[in-house]
């Protein structure tokens, strides 16, 4: 018989994302293969770029303000990006935390400028 499966969410066990300081990734579940249900904590002033995945997303912010694309978006906000659809940059504008659903890959994330040679 399947059993339920339970998972306290201790941030402080959450996973540094190197190539964006500020942010730290605690993964729940892969609902799919190579997707993920997970919590990103964003310190404020952390920037994740402009960047796609090709897999359908799903956003819900629980506490903060994060701008997206231009749009200011603060706790109890949803939102669904389609595969393939360019998205970001993500801007910590508080402490945010945000749980997100992807349903496939991560995808490919541009450098930014201080990437640059």
């Amino acid at each position: 018989m399947s059993e339920q499966t339970f998972i306290q969410t201790d941030f402080e066990r959450s996973l540094d994302i190197e190539q964006f300081p500020g942010a730290k990734f605690f993964p729940l579940a892969e609902p799919v293969s190579q997707g993920s249900i997970h919590l990103l904590t964003m310190k404020a002033g952390t920037t994740i770029p402009i960047h796609t995945h090709p897999c359908d997303e799903y956003v819900y912010v629980m506490k903060g303000v994060v701008e997206t694309g231009g749009k200011s978006c603060s706790g109890g906000i949803f939102w669904f990006t389609p595969a393939h659809t360019q998205q970001g940059p993500h801007i910590a504008i508080t402490d945010v935390e945000i749980l997100t659903i992807r349903l496939g890959p991560m995808g490919v994330f541009e450098s930014s400028a201080a990437d640059a040679p």
